[in-house]
């Protein structure tokens, strides 16, 4: 009996577990297929994703282009794929390695231990010309296919301005609660133009070559290969950047040579006001790139500017009459003429004071105007194009005051209306301390505005947004910046005094370049050391060609000892650079 009864239990226990693995089955099959455990794991992309190989084509976020449509981030090019089970059939090896112009053993080596899909030429695959690719493709073979892929260009280019992607579910969900249907470690942008571009380039999905394989890596039904993609055929879509990649990779390269730790450069087109090149420094850190405040682009942040300030001061002292041709300043004084300059000068008129960049006559002359008008020094530096916000700024489709360049910074001349009457802040302030602040950015387009005459144009730095197929979703069109602008004549008497700067002033260095330049040098205190040396920020900004203005460039090495600033060398190479690589176009042109 007791046998009997042990034998019902062990009966009845073998059922129940019959019946939990049955019921987990049927949980597993038939209920949660697309929800298992509280992590929401879809069973059923999980099995095909088991037995499915795949080579991505395209990730299809959109891209970025320079103003010649090269690319800036991801490239595609013309490669020949291989899927692994060609290794177990009879395929025309030899008519397809006639075509790639390669051996037919090369091919049959590139597949015999393959387990996944495989690029031709791994790391560096064979790039196709497109009639190639016709040739391969209308051979309709089976596990062959010639397609253009994509490809991260080796290093990031504009990578401040550009910006950064990354996975971030939370991010996603909250920006684009209708987008459910995308995945939800969908990469966004982060920073600079990837972020503010967006949702223009969020992909509509991957474009992919996949196949099911069996347990031993054959294929499971037939050797059938798919290609997937989303179904709109105008996206991704590109980002037309005003940038020319060749000056980028330029002033890249000229900065990375010199060592700039902190700071930059902006170069602009004069006649468009398009922005040509931007760097900053230092380098973003991809593994961390807010913690140590490396992803901030300088070039759009608050700048002390130093003595480039006067070009403000000189505007209005010419607007306001406040100079003479046979006025002298006592340029032995110190900035508030109670004693001894640091480099006495002797007595300037206005000319030779700019060139000299003499602190006495500059702050002599705006204590005379904010007698006469307490705000003259902002007014005369919103004509000028300088405190920004100087980025292209409009209506986008049902983007209202959309913005290119969303987190540049205003400049600013005061904190405390109180200082205005304070005769040592105004002495300062005439020469960019105190408590102005500007960006390089405003810098440079004060120079620009300066180089046209006094018109104001805002920056581009993108001007369209063009469809896969190369046609237009958008474009940005050059837009003058709104608010009085100086004279003509202020424009021309600038353009005087800036060029003095490089003829017999602090510029002198600038002097035997093959582009006859115009600009003004500065040094700003910044309050900070290093050990008991004093930092600074040293500048040089303007234009060139002085005759017929084409560039515009400002360089700046932040929170530097003076002694070891490199802004003057950079500048310098700089202009040889894009002379060269002017020579070199002009070259080619006259060759075809």
């Amino acid at each position: 009996m007791v046998i009997k009864n042990r034998a019902f239990i062990i009966l009845i226990v073998i059922l129940l577990l019959l019946t939990g693995l049955i019921g987990r089955l049927m949980q597993l099959q038939l209920v949660s297929t697309e929800s298992f455990t509280n992590h929401n794991i879809n069973l059923i992309e999980a099995s095909v994703s088991q037995r499915t190989q795949e080579l991505v084509i395209d990730q299809g976020r959109g891209r970025f282009i320079d103003r010649n449509k090269k690319a800036l981030t991801h490239e595609y090019y013309p490669t020949l794929v291989l899927f692994p089970f060609l290794k177990n059939i009879e395929w025309p090896v030899e008519e397809v390695a006639e075509i790639v112009k390669i051996p037919a053993t090369t091919l049959k080596n590139e597949i015999q231990d393959a387990k996944k899909p495989v690029i031709v030429g791994g790391d560096r695959p064979i790039e196709l010309t497109e009639n190639q690719m016709n040739k391969i493709n209308n051979l309709q073979i089976p596990g062959v296919f010639a397609v253009h892929r994509q490809y991260e260009l080796d290093h990031d280019i504009a990578e401040h301005l550009i910006g950064l992607i990354r996975e971030n579910k939370d991010l996603f969900q909250k920006r684009y609660p209708e987008k459910s249907y995308l995945p939800q470690n969908t990469k966004l942008g982060i920073t600079g133009l990837q972020s503010t571009f967006d949702e223009f380039l969020l992909p509509e999905g991957e474009a992919k070559l996949l196949y099911h394989v069996a347990g031993d890596g054959g294929p499971l039904f037939g050797i059938d290969v798919k290609y997937t993609a989303p179904a709109n055929p105008y996206y991704p879509v590109a980002i037309q950047t005003t940038l020319d990649k060749d000056l980028q990779l330029l002033a890249e390269k000229i900065l990375d040579k010199n060592g700039l730790k902190k700071g930059g450069i902006v170069l602009l087109d004069v006649e468009s006001n398009d922005l040509l090149a931007m760097v900053s420094k230092p380098n973003i850190n991809s593994s961390n790139p807010f913690e140590d405040g490396s992803a901030q682009n300088q070039m759009i942040m608050p700048q002390f500017p130093g003595s480039v300030f006067k070009t403000v001061i000189a505007a209005a002292a010419i607007e306001q009459q406040q100079i003479s041709n046979d006025r002298m300043f006592n340029c032995d004084k110190d900035l508030y003429g109670e004693g001894q300059a640091e480099y006495p000068h002797g007595m300037l008129n206005f000319h030779d004071s700019f060139a000299k960049s003499c602190n006495y006559t500059f702050a002599s002359l705006a204590q005379e105007m904010l007698q006469k008008d307490p705000d003259v020094i902002e007014q005369y530096s919103e004509m000028l194009g300088l405190l920004g916000p100087v980025g292209w700024n409009g209506d986008v489709f049902r983007f209202q005051n959309f913005k290119q360049l969303p987190n540049e910074y205003n400049g600013r001349i005061w904190t405390d209306e109180k200082d205005k009457n304070v005769p040592k802040a105004i002495a300062q302030t005439a020469i960019g301390q105190k408590d102005v602040r500007v960006t390089p950015l405003g810098v440079v387009n004060m120079m620009a505005t300066i180089a046209r005459g006094g018109s104001k144009k805002e920056v581009r730095s993108v001007s369209d947004v063009l469809y896969k197929n190369g046609t237009t979703l958008f474009s940005f069109s050059k837009q003058d910046m709104d608010g009085p602008k100086i004279a003509p004549y202020t424009a021309s008497r600038l353009q005087e005094l800036l060029r003095g700067v490089v003829t017999s002033g602090t510029g002198q260095r600038f002097a035997d370049l093959p582009y006859h330049v115009a600009g003004k040098s500065g040094t700003a205190q910044t309050g900070k050391k290093q050990g008991e040396v004093g930092l600074v920020n040293s500048w040089f900004a303007g234009y060139f060609p002085f005759e017929s203005p084409k560039y515009a460039l400002v360089v700046v090495d932040l929170e530097q000892q003076g002694s070891q600033s490199v802004a003057n060398t950079i500048f310098y190479e700089m202009v040889q650079g894009i002379y060269q690589i002017e020579q070199e176009k002009g070259t080619k042109t006259n060759d075809q």
